[in-house]
């Protein structure tokens, strides 16, 4: 009899112990139904690749020669103006340049100058105090690390102070003709977001966007037409989308027509 109760008492246990087990389950699953799923990266729909071709053939048809509008007599000083392009406009750089390299000639005549008098001379470029400090320290480096000449690699030169990856990838791109990147300055990192081939505002990121869509053969060349697009027609305020040969591929909400 003892037996046979014992057989019973499990018997009426056993329906309880599935139900529990089964809601146990429905719980889990629901935990996992309500996990947010892991975030992909998603590509902008404007670089579909026959979208990219078309911006990168009526960039070639406004801006067949472009190029970089420093006006530079060898990689020092290409160095050197895109360095002071900081916050600044080609323009004005190229009004300081036009006495400052007669006045320091060569890398060592940078490297060991008179920072008061340095600063007095690229005043008008703005954050002259700081630029000062990166001309001085990028020369002293060339002159001591480099044999008196500018890097040719990505990776030395960007152990040189003042010196980051969009100042690295004109030189390269310009003086030398070495498709490393993609310069991303305001002009691209606005006209990247506008034309949808970034959606990133760090200019590492929207760099290793453009570079993933773009052609490599076309990086340095596209660099420069974006740029030119950006200060002729593009505008940060104002953009001139009638006179735009990119119009009918844009789709920016800053559009004006």
């Amino acid at each position: 009899m003892q037996t046979l109760g014992c057989v019973i008492v499990l018997a009426l246990m056993a329906p309880k112990t599935k139900i529990k087990r089964a809601r146990a389950a429905r719980a889990k699953q629901s935990k996992r139904a309500k996990r947010p799923l892991a975030a992909k990266r998603v590509r902008p729909a404007g670089t579909d690749p026959k979208r990219v071709q078309a911006i990168l053939a009526k960039l070639d048809e406004a801006y067949p020669i472009a190029t970089c509008e420093l006006k530079h007599e060898n990689p020092f000083q290409l160095l050197i103006s895109t360095i002071l392009s900081a916050q600044c406009t080609d323009t004005r750089v190229n009004e300081v340049t036009k006495t400052l390299y007669p006045k320091y000639p060569t890398p060592e005549a940078f490297a060991y100058a008179t920072p008061r008098e340095l600063e007095q001379e690229i005043r008008p470029t703005g954050f002259f105090r700081n630029k000062t400090k990166s001309i001085i320290g990028a020369s002293k480096a060339i002159v001591e690390t480099f044999e008196g000449k500018v890097p040719r690699t990505m990776e030395e030169l960007l152990t040189l102070p003042g010196v980051a990856r969009k100042t690295a990838n004109v030189v390269l791109g310009t003086a030398y003709g070495i498709s490393s990147g993609i310069v991303v300055d305001t002009h691209v990192q606005r006209l990247a977001k506008r034309l949808d081939l970034s959606r990133n505002d760090d200019p590492k990121k929207i760099e290793q966007d453009l570079m993933q869509v773009i052609p490599k053969d076309k990086w340095i060349l596209f660099s420069h037409q974006l740029i030119w697009h950006g200060r002729r027609v593009c505008q940060a305020r104002k953009p001139k989308c009638v006179e735009c040969n990119l119009e009918s591929l844009c789709y920016s909400k800053d559009k004006t027509v």
